[in-house]
This record gives structure tokens, C-alpha cells and sequence, in this order.
């Protein structure tokens, strides 16, 4: 595999330029994070990559070889299930099994020295391109993003467009293309997706391309981080969170040689209007030259980031805020949670997680009194006002500018509203943009800015980052951190979770479990749980094979008793094979090189299906069926005691 370099890469769209002077590689084992603010031209970039956009300047290097794999937005599916389109993925491995198939019937039947050397070379592609391992790869991958064996046989058309994104995702990952480009690919996928992709990725053996707004997840995958800002790149060595820390440490470096050549500046200017008519007019002029071919530090642009104000403080409320007990929900026979018990305390911030479906989000809405619970009790604190916030932005109005949205709901003055826009990023003539043009994360910017606004005391809030960009994402984190109420917040983004919450909930197979900390200590825990239990599995483990040694050792005692009867068995054996011997010396030499030749035949195609045996006992779908499971191990362990039957009788052939 090569190096994907981009020289000199500029676009611009009439006379606004998106980007200009583009430079970096992409080689086996890298695994880049593309960050900057939505809207930088990250996508369009990675089009360009791709040949799907044209480039206003610059070259584009990539080996013709070289495979691509990319994570379509917008998904164009075939007929057929789920499982005919991962298949798809798999065409030309498929085409060379029938081959390989074909070649073994014919071989069976006319072992003829054209059509074996057509097997060994069919078998040879087939091995290469791992043919045995293609469907539990399918499997493998499938399951990793939470698709289950059910879902193989649905409509691929039927699935909503969260799983087309998984599906999508799913066929990039499939055949390990050289190059992996992926454009937001924790969107739609929960926590235990995220960490299967992440655990996948950092073992990827080509070169890997992300552009995310997800920091945790650029921190545990990506070994260089690349920055589109002010329309070029740098690159910086490192995870996310290094990235950070070098881009502070360096804009701290620029500020300081800044002000210090503006000090020096200064002190010339002043020297030169002091001195330029006296005797000293003509070091003055020296100076003056100088300072004219002097590089002036040019200091990029501030960035937009949240400036901490202050909202009326909300009122007083009861230290108990929210009590669940014993709470269930059900869509008619399926039960979504039960004996769901929840005490939310004055001044909590707590995060909600758990797996795509656990019933998030339904809980919220029980909690709100948008829905009814069809069991148990749900109770309020006094003087709790809560605010909650959908990832549907009900409450905005489309037709309103963001300003009057602001201005005319909360009955404050343009420079009042103006001060709380720009806290969360809206500036200038932005704030007269219609609500309705604005994208996805402008909306849930202003949406979560109203919701501040309201003086409400236990926010409730599902999926508050969705479709913001990393600045965006730091805005709500320090509203949440500045906000002196209590709030309940469903989030995938791990990073914000770890920042704003000091207690985590988790919602999985119906039930409730709280850890008493953030996304971190709950992790933490988890992973000190999951250890102890591999403890206990391993002592339990060992003390089968004790067990078994014992169990093992009696049976020895037993057979030794019946020896003398094996070793007559073993002598019988010897006196066959030396008959079969004499049998083959006795043949013509014409007759033996035709044996030979369908032995080694034989051998080939046990061999080849010795391997798919093993492929099926890796798959996933087959070691959870314990009796699949069974049968396939008692027959490859049929097919080895059957090759090396076939590699002695071959033995015995070519020794004649």
C-alpha cells in the first residue's frame, strides 16, 4: 500500500475561498483526526480525496491500486435483506468459491494435470482474499454495530436512517479497503457501538481519515490530528487532547512574540519621531528601514468560544427534585424498563447512558410527564420548574429571526439578547438569520439558549450535542458547568459527560444502575467489574481442568490394565499397511504416478475444507450455538485424523 499526499490543495466557491495551500499525508497504520469548525470545508475536502469534487489548485497522490472505503451520508441500497447487501461487498469472492466448487466436482471425476493447476491457482486467490472468512466477517462486523442475526433476513429499504448509516458504515469497514474515509462516524451509533469501532479502528492495518466532532473518540483512536482553520492545515502529532495542548502552548508562544514585537515597535516609533530632525536624523532613518522590512506577527483570528454570563439564578426548590418508584413502561407486550427506583438531589448533574433502544429517551419523557408509566409513581419536587429539551426543537419558531426569538420571548432588550447570542456563538448578522435556515446545530444552539433562558431549575436534556461542532459542544459544556440548578442529561459524547457530570446512570436490559461519579469513575467501575468476573471465570476454569486432569489420569490407570491388547491392535496395523505395500510395488509404474496424482488431490481439497471448518468455528453466530458448535469441531476434528490417513497412504505410494 502507499502514501495518500495532498500538495497545494485550494478551493473556493465564486470568491469566497473555502481553503488554500493544503498539505499533508496519509500512510499505513495512520489513523488522522480531521477537526475544525462546521462549515471549514472539511466534507468538501474529503470529496475532493475521493474524485467526487473538483479542486481549484494543487495535486491529489494515490497508487492506482490502492483501495478506498468512505461512509456515505446518504445511502443508495439494492433489493434484497441485509445480509444480500453485505454480501455485495463480497461479489468477486463470491464468483471465486462457485469456481473453486466447480474445479472440485471435475476434479473428483477427471484429475487431469490443466485442470489441478486451474485449482491451485483458483485456491490460491480464493486464500488470498481470505475467502473462508468472509461471512463470519460479515458477522463479526455486523454484530459490532449492533445489528443481530434477526435483522439478516429485513428489507434492507425497511431500516430507518440511523441503521443505513450503521450499514453504510458496516460495508466501508467489510473488506479493509487501504484507505478508510469516514465522515462522522460515531453519528446515530451509542457508547457500545463507539468502543467496538474504536477497538476495530485502533487495530486497522490501513491508513485511516475521520473527521468528528467526537473528542473522546479521537482521543482513544487517532495517532495525528489535522486543524482546517483560517482556510489551510496544521498538523499536530498526537490524540486530541495533545492536540490541545500544543495548540495552547503555541498560541500562548505566538501572543508573547507578539506583544513583545509590538513593544519594540513602539519604542522604534517613538525613537524616530524623537529623532528624525536632529543630529540623530540619520539613525532615525536607519530605523525607519529596519522597521519597514521588518515580518510583522499577524495573530490569527480569535477563536468564537463561550463567554461566561450571567442568568438570573432560579428559584429555590425542594432538595429531593425528582423521585422515581418502581416505575415501568411497555409497547404492548414488550416491556421497555421495570422497577425503575431514581432519586434526583438538588444541585446533581447526572448523565444517562446505555445501548441504542434501552428506552433513553422514553424515560425522560416519563419523567416529564409527556408520557404516562404504566406502573409505578412518578413525583416532583416543590417548586421544581423543569426545562426540557427534545432533539425535535419543538419550541422553536421558523418564520422568527434568532434575534426576535430571543428579544420578544424573554422580553429583554437587543443588548441584552445580543449578549447571550454571542455567548453561544451567534454573531453580528447572524442573529437576523430566519430560525427555519438555520442548520441542525444553529437550531439546538438556540434551542439550548432558551431553554437557559426560561428559569427553570431541573433541565432535562436529550442528546444537547447533537450535530454541534466542537466549539459549539464547549459553549453548552460551560453553560452546564456555570448553571447553578440540577440536570439530567442522554448523551452519547463521552467527553461532555465527563466534564458536566458528577453522577452516571445506566439503562440497560431494563434495569437501573447508578455510579456515583462521571463518565470516567462509571467506566472504571465497569472495567473493574468486568475483571473481577474473569477472575472468578478463570478459577472456575481451573478448577475444571483439575478436574479433568484427575478424571484423566483414572482413565490412564484403566487402559493400561487392557495394553497388552493395544499392542497387539498396533501389530496387526504394521502387518496391513506392509500387505498394502506389497500390493502397490506390484502395480505399474504408469498405475502408481496416477495414484499419486489423485492422492495429492484429495489431500488439497481436505486441506481446503480443513480450513473453512476453522473459519466456521471462529465465526461468532456459530460459537454462541453450543450444539453448531459441537458438530463442527467433531467434524474437523474428523478431517484432521482424515488427512493424515491420506498422507500416509501418499507416504506408502511414493516410498513404492
Amino acid at each position: 500500500m502507499g502514501i495518500l499526499k495532498v500538495m497545494g490543495l485550494k478551493k473556493a466557491f465564486g470568491i469566497d475561498e473555502l481553503f488554500h495551500d493544503v498539505n499533508f499525508e496519509v500512510g499505513r497504520g495512520d489513523r488522522v483526526g480531521f477537526v475544525g469548525a462546521n462549515g471549514a470545508g472539511k466534507t468538501t475536502l474529503m470529496k475532493m480525496l475521493m474524485g467526487q469534487e473538483e479542486s481549484d489548485g494543487g495535486t491529489i497522490q494515490l497508487d492506482s491500486a490502492d483501495t478506498i472505503g468512505y461512509v456515505e451520508q446518504q445511502a443508495d441500497f439494492g433489493e434484497g435483506t441485509l445480509y444480500d447487501e453485505f454480501r455485495r461487498a463480497f461479489d468477486d469472492i463470491i464468483e471465486l468459491g462457485e469456481r473453486k466448487r466447480a474445479l472440485e466436482k471435475k476434479i473428483a471425476v477427471d484429475h487431469d494435470e490443466e485442470t489441478m493447476k486451474a485449482y491451485s491457482k483458483v485456491v490460491e486467490q480464493f486464500e488470498r482474499l481470505e475467502g473462508y472468512d468472509y461471512e463470519s466477517r460479515i458477522r463479526r462486523i455486523a454484530f459490532g454495530l449492533g445489528f443481530t442475526e434477526v435483522e439478516f433476513a429485513k428489507d434492507v429499504q425497511h431500516f430507518s436512517g440511523g441503521q443505513k448509516t450503521r450499514i453504510c458504515l458496516a460495508k466501508a469497514l467489510l473488506r479493509e479497503p487501504d484507505f478508510l474515509f469516514l465522515d462522522e462516524p460515531t453519528n446515530h451509533l451509542d457508547i457500545h457501538m463507539i468502543e467496538w469501532l474504536e477497538g476495530f479502528l485502533k487495530s486497522y492495518k490501513g491508513g485511516v481519515l475521520i473527521i468528528s466532532h467526537d473528542r473522546y473518540f479521537l482521543d482513544k483512536v487517532a495517532t495525528r490530528i489535522i486543524e482546517l482553520e483560517n482556510k489551510t492545515v496544521t498538523s499536530y502529532e498526537g490524540n486530541y487532547t495533545y492536540f490541545m495542548k500544543v495548540k495552547t502552548q503555541r498560541r500562548a508562544a505566538l501572543q508573547s512574540a507578539y506583544e513583545k514585537q509590538q513593544e519594540h515597535i513602539r519604542k522604534t516609533e517613538e525613537y524616530i519621531r524623537k529623532y528624525k530632525a536632529g543630529i540623530k536624523s540619520k539613525q532615525a532613518r536607519g530605523r525607519q528601514s529596519q522597521l519597514n522590512r521588518l515580518e510583522r506577527i499577524v495573530l490569527p483570528p480569535e477563536e468564537a468560544s463561550f463567554n461566561y454570563f450571567a442568568l438570573n439564578t432560579p428559584p429555590e426548590c425542594a432538595q429531593r427534585v425528582a423521585e422515581l418508584e418502581d416505575v415501568a413502561f411497555s409497547f404492548g407486550a414488550h416491556d421497555i424498563f421495570r422497577n425503575i427506583s431514581l432519586l434526583i438531589r438538588k444541585g446533581d448533574g447526572v448523565a444517562l447512558v446505555g445501548p441504542n433502544g434501552a428506552g433513553k429517551t422514553t424515560l425522560l419523557r416519563v419523567l416529564v410527564g409527556e408520557i404516562e408509566a404504566a406502573a409505578g409513581r412518578v413525583k416532583i419536587g416543590s417548586r421544581v420548574k423543569i426545562g426540557y429539551f427534545s432533539q425535535q426543537h419543538e419550541g422553536l419558531h421558523m418564520e422568527s429571526t434568532v434575534l426576535d426569538e430571543i428579544m420578544y420571548e424573554y422580553g429583554i432588550d437587543e443588548e441584552q439578547a445580543r449578549k447571550y447570542l454571542g455567548a453561544f456563538l451567534f454573531h453580528g448578522d447572524e442573529v437576523l438569520r430566519r430560525i427555519g435556515d438555520l442548520s441542525g446545530g444553529e437550531q439546538s444552539r438556540v434551542a439550548f439558549l432558551k431553554l437557559m433562558l426560561t428559569g427553570a431549575n431541573f433541565l432535562v436534556l436529550d442528546e444537547p450535542t447533537n450535530h454541534l461542532d466542537i466549539p459549539a459542544r464547549e459553549a453548552v459544556e460551560e453553560a452546564l458547568m456555570a448553571y447553578p440548578g440540577t440536570f439530567l442529561a442522554v448523551s452519547h459524547d463521552r467527553y461532555f459527560l465527563d466534564k458536566v457530570a458528577n453522577c452516571t446512570l445506566e439503562l440497560e436490559n431494563g434495569q437501573l444502575t447508578e455510579y456515583m461519579g462521571n463518565y470516567s469513575y462509571y467506566l472504571m467501575k465497569k472495567e473493574l467489574a468486568a475483571a473481577e468476573a474473569e477472575e472468578a471465570r478463570l478459577e472456575e476454569e481451573k478448577a475444571q481442568k483439575i478436574k479433568a486432569a484427575r478424571e484423566k489420569e483414572k482413565q490412564a490407570k484403566a487402559a493400561r490394565k487392557t495394553g497388552e491388547l493395544a499392542g497387539q491392535a498396533v501389530e496387526d496395523n504394521k502387518a496391513k499397511a506392509q500387505a498394502e505395500l506389497g500390493r502397490i510395488q506390484s502395480m505399474s509404474e504408469a498405475k502408481r504416478t496416477e495414484m499419486i496424482q489423485r492422492a495429492e488431490a484429495e489431500i488439497a481439497m481436505a486441506e481446503a475444507e480443513l480450513k473453512g471448518l476453522e473459519y466456521q468455528m471462529n465465526d461468532p453466530a456459530v460459537q454462541a450455538d453450543p450444539v453448531k458448535s459441537q458438530e463442527i469441531a467433531e467434524a474437523y476434528a474428523a478431517k484432521e485424523e482424515e488427512i493424515v490417513q491420506r498422507y500416509e497412504k501418499w507416504e506408502r505410494l511414493t516410498e513404492a
